[in-house]
């Protein structure tokens, strides 16, 4: 587990920014950062030479105004409580160059939107989730003017070491954030093909399956430092097949202010952002900022990254 210090929010001038830009401020007082930077990457700015000629400050101009619109936001919006080192990163780019960016300013965590209904391109996000080499926090776009605050934590988990870290990162965030009061740890549950040849019915054959999982979660627990918190269990049978749809099945059940989850294995970036139902799930469900942790560095490389956006 590594401590945020380093901060990347990406801004669009869309008005999901004011809430990125809140969350920056909360996570900034609530985390070890030192540094946030602001990003934004003008896309649109392929211009004919004969026009440049014409008009050879349009560009430079067009990023200055965008730089301005930018810095406006962050003034409005950005009000830690503690002091952390601001800069804004403004220049003509596409969604690769903002993982080019994370790894020159050292990036701890990126902060992105989710849009449901603003324009833009919604799947970036999931992209950047698939190739991000550190931490990655998406807030999702509401029809309501956001204050982030922090009572309730959701960790899913898998018992594997990616949701160990998961977890690790929510207690260590519930110690730096005293309002933190509950961390609910989900286990996704399943009855396995064949079960019938046991001579129990699917109902049975599910008591036995979570009851094995309770007894996976006190080895887990057993293994984390959990700082005295009290973390509450929860278990979800998943009978669709589709271990995303339970993980916010629940989170619209019990509203946590954060869901942690780890990047890797069954219950993470695999099942919710991997292929067109997943992702189309996503967009209309997402409802609660997603933290998704990962041991920093471990992404695919960049040529890969390129291909997939």
């Amino acid at each position: 587990m590594e401590p945020f210090k380093n901060i990347l929010v990406g801004l669009d001038t869309s008005a999901l920014d004011a809430s990125l830009v809140r969350y920056a401020a909360f996570l900034s007082d609530h985390s070890s950062a030192e540094k946030v930077n602001f990003v934004n990457l003008v896309r649109n700015l392929s211009i004919p030479s004969d026009v440049r000629k014409e008009f050879p400050h349009m560009e430079e101009n067009a990023i200055l105004e965008r730089k301005q619109d930018i810095e406006k936001t962050v003034a409005e919006n950005f009000k830690p409580e503690k002091n952390v080192d601001i800069s804004f990163t403004v220049e003509k780019g596409q969604p690769p160059r903002m993982l080019e960016l994370a790894d020159k300013f050292d990036a701890d965590v990126i902060i992105v939107g989710q849009k449901k209904t603003l324009p833009g391109q919604a799947g970036t996000t999931m992209r950047l989730a698939r190739r991000a080499i550190c931490n990655l926090l998406i807030v999702p776009e509401i029809q309501k003017e956001v204050t982030p605050e922090a009572e309730k934590l959701m960790v899913p988990v898998d018992f594997s070491s990616y949701s160990k870290l998961a977890l690790e990162q929510a207690i260590d965030f519930a110690t730096k954030t005293p309002t933190v009061k509950t961390i609910v740890c989900q286990n996704v549950y399943s009855v396995p093909a064949g079960y019938h040849y046991t001579g129990k019915s699917f109902e049975e054959f599910g008591e036995v399956m979570k009851k094995n999982a309770k007894e996976n979660f006190k080895k887990f627990i057993n293994e984390i430092d959990t700082k005295d918190y009290k973390i509450e269990e929860s278990y979800s049978l998943d009978v669709n097949d589709n271990l995303a749809s339970d993980i916010y099945d629940l989170a619209d059940e019990i509203h946590p202010d954060f869901i942690f989850i780890g990047a890797k294995g069954r219950t993470a970036a695999a099942a919710l952002f991997l292929g067109s139902l997943a992702e189309k799930m996503v967009n209309d469900k997402m409802n609660h900022p997603l933290l998704i942790t990962r041991y920093k560095g471990k992404s695919a490389g960049l040529i890969e990254t390129f291909r997939e956006l």
